[in-house]
């Protein structure tokens, strides 16, 4: 919740900053990392896509059972099992999945929309941004349903050839990772807000260039996370429901999935002026973690239930469902009203109201890389004062509806919940490390005052 304290100069994106090297007040750490956890970090760049490739091969060949896939590797080998299941080449997936990045490429740029700046960079750029998404969602959408329709584009495709846009989406996402590899080192965007570290490796992972951009206005963070995960997302639902009704049947289970999903997608959208302000944009630097976590992991992992209910469909009571999806709905009320408090007490400088009493807050300071001297707001009162990142609460309860939803047991439709747990547990610890060293103080304070991470009276 920040807000300038003294003036600065928002700078020009050819600004000669020299790279960071982890003396500014909070980012990413630079070269003090040890070698060997910064090698061990790069792991995921092989585990990720076998993974992938793992449930793609038990929605496909294992009736969604990711025991068998594992009893598979472990009696036929890994590289066999993979030689015989996993997905195949498809030229016209490559094709129509292009069309799809390239499409949505053109309305990033061509539709008009307000333009919103993030927060201060390290080094001190304030970017803008125009922000389209809800517009691009909405006409996407609308253009589909037309084409679809009148039998022009058969979207069950997409779910039948997965196989084919699986490896189009992979490919995508490797080219991003090293084509931004490389802009860092040649034609950074920002100079001054790059991290590096003595390990090539882990700065392919992580990232080094923090907002890279192609000219002066195509952010290609928020392109690939917006644009490449969060509209594709939609995509593979609605191919998945596609599939379903060709088969015969819609099942209540899978309508309830691709609702609760589309709600976060919208969301997202909606309020993309304030992701803007989230650890992905103002922390997070652009590399393989982003990149192709969002062009190739977001579309086939984030989509699991509709992809297991598209090709084996459930039957829910309807109380069961009813209630599954009724905690989801909860769920998202809280992720948003939590949001809302902290973009309220941020857009008053906590002139407002937050339940009903005025918005208690600590008033915190931090200084950037140029030398300007910033002050924030840390929301003391609200869901705020309930937990330190009540947001996550919020998101995790509506991210295990979107799970039971879908009336099974098997754990490949559970891992979307579990990797989330994972992922936000994480986020807390980040987001707590980087707050300290941004605020220092006023941080261990607001500590005090609201003493639990997540959930109340647990941790």
């Amino acid at each position: 919740m920040s807000h300038r304290h003294t003036s600065a100069q928002k700078r020009l994106p050819s600004d000669p900053l020299p790279p960071s090297k982890g003396t500014t007040t909070w980012g990413r750490s630079g070269s003090k990392r040890p070698w060997l956890r910064s090698a061990l970090s790069a792991t995921p760049v092989l585990l990720g896509p076998l993974a992938a490739v793992s449930f793609e091969i038990a929605l496909h060949h294992f009736n969604g059972s990711l025991a068998m896939v594992l009893t598979a590797y472990r009696e036929q080998g890994i590289l066999p099992v993979l030689y015989t299941y996993g997905p195949r080449w498809d030229s016209k997936a490559l094709v129509a999945y292009t069309c799809w990045i390239a499409f949505q490429a053109l309305l990033y740029v061509g539709l008009p929309g307000p333009t919103q700046q993030s927060q201060q960079t390290p080094a001190g750029h304030l970017l803008s941004y125009r922000v389209n998404g809800l517009r691009a969602w909405i006409l996407t959408y609308s253009l589909l349903a037309v084409l679809s329709v009148t039998g022009v584009l058969d979207l069950a495709s997409i779910a039948e050839d997965w196989s084919g846009w699986f490896i189009a989406t992979n490919l995508y996402g490797f080219l991003a990772s090293a084509i931004a590899f490389v802009k860092a080192h040649v034609a950074p965007t920002h100079p001054g807000d790059r991290k590096f570290t003595d390990v090539a490796a882990y700065d392919f992972y992580m990232g080094i260039e923090l907002n890279p951009r192609l000219g002066e206005h195509f952010d290609v963070k928020l392109f690939t996370n917006g644009r490449a995960g969060m509209m594709t997302w939609t995509l593979i639902d609605i191919a998945n429901l596609a599939l379903q009704y060709r088969n015969g049947t819609l099942s209540p289970s899978l309508v309830l999935v691709t609702l609760l999903h589309s709600i976060y997608v919208l969301d997202f959208f909606a309020n993309e002026s304030w992701y803007l302000r989230t650890i992905d944009i103002t922390h997070d630097h652009y590399g393989f973690y982003l990149a192709w976590g969002c062009f190739a992991w977001l579309p086939a992992m984030y989509t699991l239930q509709a992809q297991y209910l598209g090709r084996y469909p459930t039957s829910p009571s309807p109380a069961y469902l009813a209630v599954t999806f009724s905690l989801g709905l909860l769920g998202y009320y809280i992720f948003r009203r939590v949001n809302d408090q902290k973009d309220v007490c941020r857009r008053t400088n906590g002139d407002c109201m937050i339940w009903g009493e005025p918005a208690r807050f600590i008033v915190a300071s931090y200084t950037t890389s140029d030398g300007t001297l910033h002050k924030s707001l840390l929301l003391c009162s609200g869901w705020w004062g309930v937990s330190r990142h009540a947001n996550y609460t919020g998101d995790l309860l509506l991210s295990f509806s979107m799970c039971a939803v879908a009336g099974t047991t098997t754990l490949l439709v559970w891992f979307y919940g579990i990797f989330m747990t994972g992922l936000l547990v994480h986020r807390c610890l980040r987001d707590e490390e980087r707050c300290l060293a941004k605020y220092g103080s006023s941080w261990k304070e607001y500590c005090q005052r609201v003493p639990w991470r997540l959930i109340p009276g647990i941790w």
